[in-house]
């Protein structure tokens, strides 16, 4: 599991889609096989690297959001319809007034 999830991150780093899906897929089936043998089986040593898989994993998560945000974004400003900044009233100026008066 842990070579899967390291195999991931370089595919997300490289933004290698094809072998993001492998990487998934492969991640689905290990699962599985994680999931059929039973609690009591684990011993500490394998519930450590466990443990390391689940952070692993949760740091490949923070990265596929970012990335989904960062496309989303891009999406966003191509198409016009992003929340791109605008000083208004409720720009610099605004808090300068707030903070004189």
């Amino acid at each position: 599991m842990l070579a899967v999830l390291e195999a991931e991150r370089q595919a997300l780093a490289g933004l290698d889609l094809e072998a993001i899906l492998g990487t998934a897929n492969d991640k689905q089936k290990l699962c599985g096989t994680l999931d059929g043998s039973g609690v009591g089986e684990i011993d500490d040593e394998c519930r450590g690297l466990l443990e390391a898989a689940k952070r692993l994993n949760e740091v490949n998560r923070q990265v596929r959001n970012l990335i989904a945000a960062n496309v989303s974004s891009r999406i966003e400003t191509l198409t016009g319809t992003g929340a791109v900044y605008k000083p208004g009233p409720t720009g610099s100026r605004a808090a300068y007034a707030y903070a004189r008066a």
